[in-house]
């Protein structure tokens, strides 16, 4: 189930959304089982952004990322990768729950961040994630690397359910620690 939510929407689609994706659940279990993704968390994330939204502030991803993980880095998305140091855990390889740390680019000139919500394969994944389409938290979107090395360095967002966008540079995974 792949949403892009509107204030409006967001309250009646989260309970469903982590709870009903069966079809995008890992075997033997649910989306709120997932290894790795505390949906209490997310709740709460979703919650605040659609506050904000109802507020008619901005809604942005770092603020999203952040409450959705519990990693508690400061700044501009772009800097989140060099200043990951212990305790997180920093990774060229994605794994549920772990942020998504986005380059800054021409086209993401503050970088992006979204919140693993599952792995599909060793080059497909799907995100959480605020602020991709202005204002709205998206859900289970996909995720494709498109590096030649299958390092993650390159990757394909689902901008729209099956329509995937431009190529992105990410510097890699931002994962707590364990424990």
């Amino acid at each position: 189930m792949k949403r892009i939510l509107t204030r409006a929407a967001l309250c009646g689609v989260l309970l469903a959304s982590l709870t009903a994706c069966g079809a995008r659940a890992p075997e033997g279990g649910d989306v709120t089982r997932r290894a790795g993704l505390d949906t209490g968390m997310l709740s709460r994330a979703i919650r605040v952004a659609t506050k904000m939204d109802a507020q008619g502030q901005r809604v942005w991803c770092v603020p999203f990322a952040r409450n959705a993980t519990g990693i508690e880095i400061k700044g501009d998305a772009g800097t989140w990768w060099t200043q990951a140091k212990a305790p997180y855990v920093k990774s060229q390889t994605p794994a549920t729950g772990a942020i998504m740390a986005f380059s800054s680019s021409s086209k993401l000139s503050r970088g992006h961040l979204a919140v693993v919500s599952r792995r599909i394969s060793d080059r497909e994944i799907t995100i959480h994630h605020a602020n991709w389409h202005r204002n709205k938290v998206s859900l289970d979107m996909g995720v494709i690397d498109v590096s030649e090395a299958g390092d993650w360095s390159k990757v394909r967002v689902e901008s729209q359910p099956g329509v995937y966008g431009g190529t992105y540079p990410v510097d890699g995974f931002i994962l707590r620690p364990r424990g």
